[in-house]
């Protein structure tokens, strides 16, 4: 899944826009409920050496931050294409890189996500 993709989809099903809080980092987008503010999912571009040397560095692929349970944490590092959360706490996020992933996957993380950052 491409970032457009990603993005459109997201204001479609949640019915949020994304939020892009770094003048260091324009492209970062978080994605929050409207209610409590809290993040469900960060959206990044990212050198294909990241997360977890990922790829060859050249390019950059795009990468999203979900909320998990952390029970699970392990599990999920398993599966292809999701890896420590980048930049936030590993205990309770992931990261998972889009083109790596396969769409229903990403949905049932984003899904789960939204569910455990609701107020």
């Amino acid at each position: 899944m491409d970032r457009e993709t990603f993005i459109r989809q997201v204001r479609a099903k949640y019915g949020t826009a994304p939020d892009f809080p770094w003048e260091k980092y324009p492209d970062y987008a978080t994605f929050r409920h409207p209610d409590n503010r809290k993040w469900f999912c960060l959206l990044m571009p990212l050198p294909s050496g990241m997360p977890e040397e990922h790829g060859d560095g050249h390019r950059i692929i795009d990468v999203i931050n979900v909320k998990v349970q952390p029970e699970s944490v392990a599990a999920l590092q398993a599966e292809p294409g999701i890896f420590p959360a980048w930049y936030m706490n590993k205990k309770h996020w992931v990261s998972v890189v889009l083109a790596d992933v396969p769409e229903k996957r990403i949905w049932q993380l984003v899904d789960d996500s939204h569910r455990l950052t609701a107020g």
